[in-house]
């Protein structure tokens, strides 16, 4: 599971780093399932529509940001946690960090996200 958790893991990061809206919606319907449910301190949706809409948002916030793994994904069972980064292109430092808690469904795509925000901006 550790080398398809680490899988999945870049593949929800390059999510969040599409910008092509359609690009995008393809891949969160390959990625995640159905039910598809993200949390963090600022948001809580389910469904595909909802966590497109939601990305979207941070793209228009952040729009010359990306996102990154920072670091290896640890994974056991049904779950996989992962730190991540969201900064400038190319710089070394990121402005906001966290990590996220991904729950599998039994075909190996992303069925829910709790992620957990260690660093923002003031």
């Amino acid at each position: 599971m550790n080398n398809d958790a680490h899988e999945q893991a870049q593949r929800y990061i390059d999510i969040w780093n599409e910008k092509d809206a359609a690009a995008r919606r393809a891949a969160i319907d390959e990625v995640w399932t159905e039910n598809a449910a993200y949390t963090d301190p600022l948001v809580a949706v389910e469904g595909r529509d909802a966590l497109d809409a939601t990305i979207a948002a941070v793209q228009q916030q952040f729009p010359d940001f990306v996102f990154r793994l920072a670091g290896n994904v640890d994974a056991h069972h049904d779950l996989a946690r992962f730190t991540w980064e969201l900064g400038p292109a190319g710089a070394e430092e990121a402005v906001v960090a966290g990590f996220d808690v991904a729950v599998f469904a039994e075909d190996g795509r992303i069925d829910r996200v709790h992620g957990f925000l260690d660093k923002v901006p003031s």
